[in-house]
This record gives C-alpha cells, sequence and structure tokens, in this order.
C-alpha cells in the first residue's frame, strides 16, 4: 500500500511508539494544503483530523462584522481539529490555511477510537492539546499588553518554527487579518522591523534575516509557548 511508504513528518508522529505508527499507517491519506483553503467552520463538524507536515494552519476568531483575529497557529509540531477528541465535536473558532502545503488526514471515528483505548496516542494528543491552550493563552496576552511590533516578531517566528525555510509567503492584509489590526500597523511595524535588518519584505514574501535578531526585539511570549511545545513535545521522543 501507498501508505507504507509514508514518512512520519509531524512532531505527533515522530514522538509516537514504532507500533503505534505502523498501526495508524493504512488509515493515513496525504492532503494538500493550498493557501486560503477553509479546514473547518465554527459550529461544524469535521469528517477528518489534519496533521499539517509542510503547512501552516491559523485557527481564527469571527466576530460578527466580519473581522477576525488569530488565536494560535498549528504546523507540523501538531493537529488540527482538537474538538473531535476532547469531546466537543465543533468549535467557535475557523481555520485556514496560512501557508500552503501538504498533510496527512486521519478519519475523526479512527482517531476518536485510537483515543479511547488510552494509550500513547491518547497522551500525546492531550500534551499537544496543553501546549495549543497555552498558546492560545499567550496570544490573548500578548495581543492585550505588548506592541504591534512585538507581536509581529513572535507571529514571524511561530510560523519559521513551521516552516523548513526561512521564507514565509503572506500579504500584509493577511497579516493584519491574523493580528486583528489595521494593515497600515502591520505596514509601520513591518518596515521597523525591515530597517532594524531583521527581515526583508517584498511582494508578499518575507524573508527572515536575523532570526537572533527577531527573538531579542520580541516579547517573552514567543519564548514561553515555544518552551511548552520542546516539553510537551520533544522530538523522536515516544511516550
Amino acid at each position: 500500500m501507498e501508505t507504507k511508504t509514508l514518512k512520519k513528518r509531524n512532531h505527533i508522529f515522530e514522538a509516537m511508539p514504532t507500533n503505534e505508527w505502523e498501526r495508524l499507517l493504512p488509515f493515513i491519506e496525504t492532503i494538500e494544503l493550498p493557501l486560503g483553503k477553509v479546514l473547518y467552520e465554527p459550529g461544524t463538524k469535521m469528517s477528518h483530523v489534519i496533521f499539517p507536515t509542510s503547512a501552516i494552519v491559523s485557527l481564527l476568531y469571527a466576530l460578527e462584522n466580519g473581522s477576525s483575529a488569530e488565536i494560535a497557529v498549528v504546523g507540523n509540531e501538531g493537529v488540527v481539529g482538537i474538538s473531535i477528541f476532547m469531546g466537543g465535536e465543533s468549535t467557535s473558532s475557523r481555520a485556514v490555511v496560512q501557508s500552503a502545503g501538504v498533510g496527512y488526514k486521519i478519519k475523526s471515528s479512527m482517531l476518536m477510537d485510537e483515543f479511547n483505548r488510552g494509550g500513547p496516542i491518547m497522551h500525546l494528543l492531550l500534551r499537544y492539546t496543553q501546549a495549543l491552550i497555552t498558546q492560545m493563552s499567550q496570544t490573548a496576552v500578548c495581543n492585550r499588553h505588548h506592541s504591534l511590533d512585538q507581536q509581529l516578531c513572535r507571529w514571524l517566528l511561530l510560523s519559521a518554527d513551521r516552516l523548513t525555510g526561512n521564507e514565509l509567503i503572506m500579504t500584509q492584509e493577511l497579516i493584519a487579518n491574523m493580528l486583528g489590526v489595521r494593515r497600515e500597523g502591520v505596514t509601520e511595524a513591518a518596515l521597523k522591523i525591515q530597517k532594524a535588518g531583521l527581515i526583508q519584505y517584498a511582494r508578499g514574501h518575507i524573508t527572515i534575516l536575523d532570526r537572533h535578531g527577531l527573538e531579542r526585539r520580541t516579547c517573552e511570549c514567543y519564548q514561553v509557548v515555544k518552551t511548552e511545545y520542546d516539553r510537551l513535545l520533544p522530538d523522536k521522543i515516544a511516550v
């Protein structure tokens, strides 16, 4: 079968014991995740749970007036669709592909069966959920107390952690929607960061030139989130 040749390429899969991974293989499908694709809307139940490998998915909360703000990002460290195994079946947020790529999908019913077995997969998914909650909480604090400059640096670093290279394809309008601010504010913040020699921005392409500089410029929120993910989901260590 084609699935027998699949690489793990997702931190949750990498942390699984070999026997658990091999049992899941026949049920895993590859999925294309193009930029802007909506994976689920508020109140809808997902038929599949998605594990990004090279794509980044943004979890957004949309208001009645049409505005939105990002509450978390999910990449190759995690899974889109925690409401399935947390018992809620649906969520009030929207999931949209922020950076195009690919991922794996598993039927929700299948993953739920695995979760209910109470083994290593359940523990990994719960640990990931704890890390995701930390990211959501820290994002709320950051958006309330830190400058847009610092928020943008945090967002760039979180996105870069989930990509293999140092380039992001993202317009200022989309970044503004993610951060829940005006486009003019993103333009001003991006120009400041570019003038400092940390990034290069042109026609929707953002290239990170000085990662350590971004880390020094951002607030403590980025490191809090990264430390929690590293603690709860260490690479290639089975639970």
